[in-house]
């Protein structure tokens, strides 16, 4: 077969498989406050409101010590059935770090590498599709001088 038909081929048989539809959230246009807060708390209760979240079914995988306060890898994981995950942080001017809207069927394994002006906490919440909220802090210290101490 030549290359001309195969690729046309190839082309006519994705035109003919459906599209999942997309559902992601633009969380900046939509909670623009989340943005804005200064504290963990303040940016989860514009994002999600009232409900206090259950400090379980979420992990956090984050080096305890930082030694570049400028590029720290942080992996969140859960088993929940989730609808989004948020990441924040305390030690910066702005606490959210990121939103993932969690497609239907989909697995909560993200990671990010995020700045730390200095040492604080992170914080992850999974929003399950139940309606409730499920978090995870974690402390990281951030290296003076990035020689560990």
């Amino acid at each position: 077969m030549d290359r001309r038909k195969f690729l046309g081929l190839g082309l006519a048989a994705i035109a003919l498989v459906p599209m999942t539809k997309l559902n992601a959230t633009d969380f900046r246009k939509e909670k623009p406050d989340a943005w804005k807060a200064t504290t963990p708390a303040d940016a989860i209760k514009a994002l999600y409101g009232e409900a206090k979240p259950e400090e379980k079914g979420v992990n956090i995988k984050a080096p305890k010590l930082a030694e570049n306060g400028g590029k720290i890898p942080v992996v969140v994981k859960s088993d929940i059935d989730a609808k989004s995950v948020a990441l924040f942080q305390d030690s910066n001017p702005r606490s959210l770090v990121a939103v993932w809207t969690i497609p239907e069927g989909g697995i909560v394994d993200f990671s990010v590498t995020m700045k730390m002006k200095k040492s604080g906490k992170i914080t992850a919440v999974v929003e399950g599709k139940d309606g409730k909220l499920y978090s995870k802090v974690l402390p990281i210290e951030v290296s003076k001088g990035g020689c560990g101490g």
